[in-house]
């Protein structure tokens, strides 16, 4: 029995471990405290008779040596996945060895390849895990931290100190900030900065640094936080060394003071004044470059085989650069809502596609859930942030034929103009075409000349042209900012007030900057994923989206194959696909939304690189699509790969691809969906039924459709004719339907049996009593135009998730669970099959249940 890591959280006891800032090892135990909680980690495992990996929590008094056991958690957690990434001892391998009958004495330790696994790892420098939360994405949530963990990802940084891992770790969060400072926290008073610090929110360590900026006495934050003394005076370090890059002028010796602290060149450059080129040029001219330290596991008592990299300004530099042909591929970072695990996928089969053309595969990525951060899953592992800096640096030292961006999601799409820029070659799609697809007047004139359509739009720098345009096209409008993902900051606006509201609250315009508007039009959305060699272009299949343009694609239920296209649209989806692919000489992958709308197709947006799709159509259609376009990206051909060109023949199933929401555990955030991508993960159902498939996507999503009871309406007036046959239709299966007072009148009217219900306004017993006593088992529940405040609404929809009731906020997705309760409830056999067999089987019962 052995300890593989031991970690503290700089947060106290009270904040969920995985919302807490984590550090390894421990910082602030003595050896007494530190073997006392070991020798109590192994007995309790012995006692147990834990065979495999076991997570012990401790709450330590900070003035005596009392501890309580918090939990024990007798499998491999969310800090065994973060223990192994900060020792490279992959414990749940060594976990699976065991549970098959291997000892500990007896499996070879991988990263060495001398020592056993009963060798204890041991570390010579210092790792921090830092929580991502979402509340860019959701700006109304509430922020404060507790026992209900809100964080959707996270991101993990190596150093030889904590200040420097701390800072790495700042950088890796992509949150724009790159030191311990935020604008809007920098502009508060003293007495706010001071109140601040009794919140323990996701921007605390931001404060903290704050307050010690403005003279507070590092005792009295330590007290009113109740953060460890340690750390205080850590992150105190940080803000003095700024303070002497701020007063003192800038030498050799004062540089690497800076770098070693972890100041990042562009906070230097912005405490100096300086462009920061000219600071990376200094530095470099003075030789101050960073050296790359290996992850062993034994803290150098061996020699190591693993290159598992990390950087740091020392002397000795452990990397044994190759002369190899080489690639380095760029992850996706921390995840979070639009950018999720499905680039690390991308990223990860990218790698192992250059490894099969023989290529040397090295990855740069900062996230310990991930498989590309496994440490043998590429050739070479930098655990880095994705910075220009950061990804330059490793550039210089291994000297790469190029780089692929396109796998890595929008943060390694960003990094393409300045890596093409300072002179690195980025394989595959062109910048051009990457900036032709993401700048609007540029992506018109290119469709303009393809002769190929799209809703009306325009690309805008202030908000007086965002109103002329909007006035031009018409509203609705859908409005948002260029070069995001997950669609941040996104929104359908109905008249100008709304849009003044946006332009306003939102974002703001500027020419670096330009806001987006484009008529919103709402007819069937359609996407498509394909490989392209800038000549010949494969189409593996096409999805079409239950919910009409205006629900984000993330957040949308997606067929495949498409179940009401016409063959006329299909093959108009193909000749727009191929010909905007060669236009603009794509080398990889291309990702394109349509929306038809009477009948008529148009382009919706243009992603010359992966997208979260990707995964699934893979899957289901057995084309290993981010293969096909490494090899593409690297200049195969792709009639020499084997797979045809065009569109494929669809499989002989049908699979649903259905968003997963986490509203639970994000509070004060409405749950209706729109075009601001709300979901944080996703499953898949797969039947030889698209009804079957459907349900079966459902129930893996998490929603509990119920079998009887009452079924509560509240709609929108823009909505209310189209919701007659959807309430007709579950009042025939022989559920109760509710409704407010004017939607149950219109019920009425056209002969559905219905229930009035009153308004929370209206006072008791009303809509929230019924949902709270469990009498209403599902909600209905759509948006009504603009921005007037729908305290009812809101209420209604978060008072289903505290309560565990289905909430459908489209009627498209209502539509839907109706047909599926309509099937299954002819047809009750669910079968469940592997997918292999789907692919292969001829399915006897397929037409006969």
């Amino acid at each position: 029995c052995i300890v593989v890591c031991n970690m503290e959280n700089i947060d106290p006891v009270g904040v969920h471990t995985g919302d807490s800032i984590v550090v390894a090892p421990s910082q602030t135990l003595t050896d007494h405290e530190y073997q006392m909680l070991r020798s109590a980690s192994l007995n309790i495992i012995r006692k147990l008779g834990v065979e495999g990996g076991c997570n012990v929590q401790f709450a330590l008094d900070t003035q005596s040596t009392d501890y309580i056991v918090i939990e024990v958690n007798p499998r491999v957690s969310r800090s065994s996945a973060l223990a192994s990434k900060a020792t490279g001892y992959p414990i749940a391998k060594v976990a699976t060895k065991i549970a098959i009958g291997y000892r500990l004495d007896e499996i070879q330790n991988a990263v060495t390849g001398k020592t056993k696994a009963c060798f204890e790892p041991a570390l010579d420098y210092v790792v921090i895990k830092y929580p991502r939360w979402p509340f860019d994405k959701f700006t109304s949530a509430d922020r404060e931290l507790g026992t209900q963990m809100k964080a959707t990802g996270e991101v993990m940084a190596i150093d030889r100190t904590f200040e420097s891992a701390l800072l790495k770790a700042v950088r890796s969060l992509e949150i724009k900030a790159h030191r311990l400072q935020l604008p809007a926290i920098a502009a508060l008073t003293d007495e706010l900065v001071v109140e601040r610090l009794s919140r323990t929110d996701d921007e605390r360590l931001f404060v903290v640094a704050e307050a010690l900026r403005r003279g507070i006495d590092p005792a009295e934050i330590s007290r009113i936080t109740t953060i460890d003394p340690f750390f205080v005076d850590k992150i105190g370090r940080i803000v003095a060394m700024e303070q002497r890059v701020v007063n003192e002028p800038m030498t050799p010796l004062l540089m690497r003071a800076a770098k070693r602290c972890g100041l990042a060149d562009r906070t230097i450059a912005e405490l100096t004044l300086t462009p920061e080129a000219e600071i990376r040029a200094r530095r470099k001219r003075w030789n101050i470059i960073p050296c790359y330290k290996m992850v062993d596991t034994c803290a150098a008592e061996f020699e190591a085989i693993t290159p598992y990299f990390y950087s740091t300004y020392a002397q000795e530099d452990e990397v044994q650069v190759t002369d190899r042909r080489k690639v380095l591929v760029l992850g996706s970072g921390p995840i979070r809502i639009g950018q999720g695990i499905e680039f690390d996928y991308c990223s990860v089969h990218s790698v192992w596609a250059l490894r099969e053309m023989g290529i040397e595969s090295i990855i740069i990525n900062n996230n310990p859930e991930t498989v590309s951060t496994d440490f043998d899953t590429s050739d070479r592992l930098y655990f880095e942030p994705l910075t220009m800096e950061d990804v330059m640096n490793v550039i210089d030292k291994e000297m790469p034929e190029g780089v692929i961006a396109q796998f890595g999601g929008q943060t390694a799409i960003n990094l393409a103009g300045p890596l093409t820029r300072a002179g690195v070659k980025i394989m595959g799609t062109s910048l051009e075409a990457i900036d032709t697809a993401e700048d609007r007047e540029k992506f018109d004139v290119f469709l303009e000349d393809l002769y190929i359509p799209r809703p009306k739009g325009a690309s805008v720098t202030d908000a007086g042209a965002a109103i002329a345009a909007a006035n031009r096209i018409g509203y609705p409008v859908v409005v948002r900012p260029s070069y995001v993902l997950g669609g941040r900051a996104m929104e359908i606006v109905y008249n100008e007030g709304d849009l003044r509201h946006y332009l306003t609250h939102a974002v703001q315009a500027s020419p670096d900057r330009p806001v987006l508007v484009d008529r919103y039009m709402q007819g069937t959305e359609v996407e498509v994923d394909a490989v392209s060699d800038g000549k010949d272009v494969l189409i593996p299949g096409i999805m079409e989206h239950i919910e009409r343009a205006g629900v984000h694609s993330g957040d949308s239920i997606a067929v495949y194959p498409p179940i009401t296209l016409s063959d006329e649209i299909k093959n108009t989806i193909v000749d727009y696909t191929v010909r905007m692919a060669r236009a603009l000489s794509v080398k990889g992958i291309i990702n394109v939304q349509y929306v038809v709308s009477d009948g008529k197709l148009y382009v919706i947006e243009v992603n010359p690189r992966s997208s979260r799709t990707v995964p699934f159509m893979s899957k289901v259609t057995k084309v290993p699509m981010i293969n096909l376009a490494t090899r593409a990206a690297m200049g195969q051909s792709l009639a020499s790969l084997g797979y045809g060109t065009g569109l494929m023949e669809p499989v002989g199933f049908t699979a649903v691809k259905a968003p997963v929401f986490s509203f639970a555990k994000i509070t004060k955030v409405d749950i209706a969906l729109g075009p601001e991508m709300k979901s944080t993960g996703e499953v898949i159902g797969i039947d030889y039924h698209f009804e079957r498939a459907l349900y079966k996507a459902i129930i893996a999503s998490g929603i509990r459709v119920p079998d009887e009871g009452v079924i509560l309406f509240t709609i929108a007036d823009k909505d209310k004719q189209e919701s007659l046959a959807i309430a007709r239709g579950y009042s025939e299966l022989g559920y109760r339907i509710m409704a407010t007072e004017g939607t149950a009148k219109l019920f009425a009217a056209a002969d559905i049996k219905v229930e009035p219900v009153g308004k929370v306004s209206e006072g008791s017993p009303h809509i929230l009593d019924m949902i709270r006593s469990n009498v209403i088992r599902m909600v209905v529940s759509t948006l009504t135009n603009g921005r007037m405040p729908e305290a009812d609404g809101f209420k209604i929809r978060r008072s289903t998730v505290e309560h565990a009731i289905p909430c459908l906020t489209s009627l498209d997705t209502a539509r839907a669970v109706l047909n599926v309760l309509t099937v299954t409830r002819q047809r009750r056999l669910i079968y469940s099959m592997a997918l292999q067999d789907y692919a292969g089987a001829t399915a006897p019962w397929r037409e006969t249940n």
